[in-house]
C-alpha cells in the first residue's frame, strides 16, 4: 500500500508539473503565411500563452534563427531587433525580425531559442519552433523534415488548412518517429499587433477539462480536427533528446504553427 501511495503521489506531482508547463508557446508570427509578392516579410518572436492571452516570458537571444528554402538555409539572426511585447498582464523581452521572400515556394522558418528558466517549476524550457510560409501559391517542400533535434513534420499542408478539416503531422526525435508523446494544442485567441507589440484584443479562452492534448501514435503520427480559423500551435512536450541544462531538468519541445482558413460562402 505504501509503494502504491508513493507512486500515486509521484504521478500527481508529474501531472501537476505538466499542467503548469502547458500553454508555454514560442511564436514565429506574421499576419499571413500565404504571400503573393516578393519582399521582406516582418516577423515577431514572442514567448507567450496565446490561448489564454496570458503571461509573456522573457526571451534571450535565439541560439539559431533561419529560413530553409529548397534545402538552402539563410541565417536570419542579423535581422533580429530586441523589443518589448506588452501582454495583458505583463511585459517581456521579445524580438522583431524579417525574412526575404524572393522565389516562389515554401520557406520554413526555424527558431531555436535560448532555454528559458521557469522558476515556478525549477526547470528550463526550450521550444524548437517552426512555421512554413508560402510565396506565390507554389508548394515545394513543406513536408520535408529539417533535421532538427526534434520537430513536427506536417502531413497536411500547414498554410492551407481549412476549418472543419483535419490536420496531421508526425513527431520526430533525432530524425526518428517519437511515439507516445503528449502534444499540446492551442488556438491563438488574439494575434499580436505588428505596430504596437501587444495583443490585438482582450479575449481569453479557457478550455473545459484543461489543455487540449493528443498523443503521438506508435509511428509518431497524430491528427487533429480544426474547428476555427486562425493560427493553431502544436507543442510536443519533452520530445527532444536533451533533458538537462545548467544542472537542471530541460523540457526540449517541438513546436509547429499552422494557419487555418474559413471557406467563403
Amino acid at each position: 500500500m505504501l509503494r502504491k501511495s508513493i507512486f500515486a503521489a509521484a504521478m500527481v506531482s508529474v501531472l501537476s508539473m505538466a499542467q503548469q508547463a502547458n500553454a508555454h508557446f514560442q511564436l514565429i508570427y506574421t499576419p499571413d503565411i500565404n504571400v503573393k509578392k516578393a519582399g521582406d516579410l516582418p516577423l515577431k518572436l514572442v514567448f507567450w500563452h496565446p490561448m489564454s492571452n496570458g503571461h509573456a516570458m522573457a526571451m534571450g537571444e535565439p541560439v539559431e534563427f533561419y529560413s530553409a528554402f529548397k534545402g538552402q538555409k539563410t541565417d536570419l539572426k542579423p535581422t533580429l531587433k530586441p523589443m518589448t511585447f506588452k501582454g495583458l498582464s505583463n511585459e517581456a523581452a521579445a524580438y522583431d525580425a524579417s525574412v526575404s521572400l524572393k522565389r516562389n515556394g515554401d520557406y520554413s522558418l526555424v527558431a531555436v531559442p535560448s532555454p528559458y528558466y521557469e522558476e515556478s517549476e525549477d526547470i528550463y524550457i526550450q521550444q524548437i519552433t517552426k512555421v512554413v510560409v508560402n510565396k506565390g501559391g507554389v508548394p515545394t517542400d513543406w513536408f520535408e523534415p529539417l533535421g532538427l533535434k526534434t520537430e513536427i513534420v506536417p502531413l497536411s499542408k500547414p498554410y492551407g488548412a481549412l476549418v472543419g478539416s483535419t490536420f496531421s503531422g508526425v513527431l520526430l526525435k533525432n530524425g526518428q518517429p517519437a511515439p507516445g508523446v503528449e502534444i499540446e494544442i492551442e488556438h491563438m485567441i488574439s494575434e499580436p499587433d505588428m505596430n504596437t507589440n501587444k495583443p490585438q484584443n482582450t479575449k481569453v479562452s479557457e478550455v473545459p477539462g484543461g489543455a487540449i492534448v493528443v498523443l503521438s501514435d506508435a509511428q509518431g503520427k497524430f491528427s487533429v480536427g480544426i474547428p476555427k480559423a486562425g493560427y493553431w500551435g502544436f507543442a510536443a512536450l519533452g520530445s527532444g533528446p536533451d533533458s538537462e541544462f545548467k544542472g537542471k531538468e530541460l523540457s526540449q519541445d517541438a513546436v509547429l504553427w499552422i494557419k487555418a482558413h474559413a471557406l467563403e460562402d
